[in-house]
């Protein structure tokens, strides 16, 4: 996947973030819905966006989220 990419997966976690504020635990639920909707290759070309790119582009919860799917190593990919 090219870096497009990756800035478009970027854009849609923030997207999810937005729209998932009201939670009480938005990273969570975010991290959850990247596990179970997105495919491994997604999930990876998130995650190496991220690496490559750093935080600055993540709405906050979303940047928490990122560091749930980054522990979860294999299982979130």
């Amino acid at each position: 996947m090219s870096a497009d990419t990756g800035e478009k997966l970027v854009y849609m976690v923030n997207q999810i973030a937005r729209n998932l504020t009201h939670e009480s635990n938005p990273a969570d639920v975010i991290a959850r819905h990247v596990i179970t909707f997105w495919s491994p290759r997604m999930k990876t070309t998130f995650l190496d966006w991220v690496a490559a790119h750093g935080l600055a582009g993540l709405e906050p919860a979303a940047q928490a989220a990122h560091t749930l799917l980054a522990g979860a190593g294999a299982d979130a990919a």
